[in-house]
């Protein structure tokens, strides 16, 4: 495994700790700033629309640049906006910070996962990815329970300098282990947008909007279900969230070699598979260990389907693969978005804290339906014949994985 993708593990860790470490530490930063935990949580928000925003406003501005450089500045700033949140002295420059912390999120990720693509023999493309995301899921696993547990003890603001620390380290790694990825040749927003002429990029972005949103409408209220329904102890929740992380790790791995060696059916048997445990969910919720094994399988089929996902835009957009993966990350936060919002619909109906987990089977559902509709469609297109520069809707999965210079081999 090249050291590069390591670095890039490095910074998607202290990204992802970031990310969701803030989710704990609500109550600490509302007493601290003296607002109520609601308007805190708006935090949250903040981070959401700054990876909206940031995803293809950061990859569009940087699609001229050498990616290695691209990764090093996008790095550097998320680092700054964590130092931001560390010494902001009130609640509104805080949030100015989060959505600054926010903004190069995507944008890191979609040329991330070009980068490992491109650092990978043709073969293990998709599991170059998963490890780059390996930071990510890590991050559930330890970052997040540790940067929470630092945070009840020494404040919020120690846990920001922590990150700090850590993207610091992530973005010297990549400074000093990736090697120089030239930007492609025919680099520039034009071209970046001719990969959404694709028809198939646009279902793999469905897919993830509305299956993934599955996940997120069970993750988002997972607390309040354990310890309500399953009679989980408060102090016992953070180890079943570390559990959580570990299926999502390991889910991370699956999903890769499943990738590798089918990459349509691994994505479309992920979907089936979370449908059918967030189905299992409110069954399976009545004692603590069925729910504590639940959860680690919500993690696991939710996080296998990432690297298939991922894989799959940069092999439908595989001359202008930048901005489409950047873009995905966008979906993820709108497939979060949704998923939270409906599943709070169920709760206000007084359907119970069991009716989220549900309404994610629902929206998995929908995402299998469309991911298998997807691969019907083009499997039914002819073999790729179009010559180098060609729109990435020309290739079928027939076509071989990755093909053309945006994810080329190594050079």
């Amino acid at each position: 495994m090249p050291l590069a993708l390591v670095a890039l593990a490095i910074t998607a860790f202290a990204i992802g700790t970031t990310e969701f470490a803030a989710m704990g530490l609500l109550p600490q930063v509302a007493d601290d700033l003296q607002v109520s935990i609601p308007q805190a949580g708006w935090l949250i928000s903040a981070y959401a629309i700054g990876v909206v925003i940031g995803a293809p406003l950061l990859t569009a501005a940087a699609a001229r640049l050498p990616r290695k450089a691209v990764l090093v500045g996008l790095a550097a700033l998320f680092t700054v906006g964590n130092l931001l949140c560390a010494v902001a002295p009130n609640f509104w420059l805080l949030a100015a910070a989060r959505l600054v912390t926010g903004l190069p999120h995507g944008a890191f990720f979609g040329a991330g996962a070009v980068a490992a693509a491109e650092l990978a023999a043709p073969h293990l493309r998709a599991r170059a990815v998963a490890v780059m995301f390996s930071g990510l899921t890590l991050a559930n696993v330890v970052g997040v329970p540790a940067a929470t547990l630092l945070g009840q003890q020494l404040g919020w603001r120690a846990t920001m300098l922590v990150v700090v620390a850590i993207g610091t380290a992530g973005t010297l790694a990549i400074a000093r282990l990736v090697p120089h990825l030239p930007a492609p040749e025919r680099a520039g927003l034009r071209h970046e947008l001719t990969a959404f002429r694709s028809g198939q990029l646009w279902l793999a972005l469905a897919t993830v909007v509305f299956g993934c949103g599955g996940f997120f409408a069970c993750y988002s209220y997972i607390t309040p279900l354990l310890t309500e329904v399953a009679g989980v102890g408060t102090a016992s929740v953070t180890v079943v969230l570390a559990l959580f992380g570990v299926g999502m790790t390991i889910g991370n791995v699956v999903g890769g070699y499943a990738a590798d060696r089918a990459l349509r059916p691994g994505i479309c048997a992920s979907f089936v598979l979370l449908a059918l445990t967030l189905a299992a969910f409110p069954v399976t919720a009545g004692t603590e260990w069925s729910a504590a094994l639940t959860v680690v399988l919500v993690g696991l089929f939710g996080f296998a389907i990432v690297p298939g996902v991922q894989t799959l835009v940069l092999q439908k957009a595989r001359n202008a693969p930048t901005l489409a993966s950047a873009t995905v990350q966008g979906a993820f936060n709108l497939a979060n978005a949704q998923g939270a919002f409906f599943g709070g619909l169920a709760i206000d109906a007084g359907l119970g804290w069991t009716a989220p987990p549900v309404v994610g089977a629902g929206l998995a559902g929908i995402g299998a339906l469309i991911a298998v509709l997807a691969w019907t469609a083009d499997r039914r297109r002819p073999v790729d014949t179009a010559p180098a520069g060609a729109t990435a809707d020309a290739a079928p999965d027939g076509a071989p994985a990755g093909a053309g210079p945006a994810v080329a081999p190594a050079r």
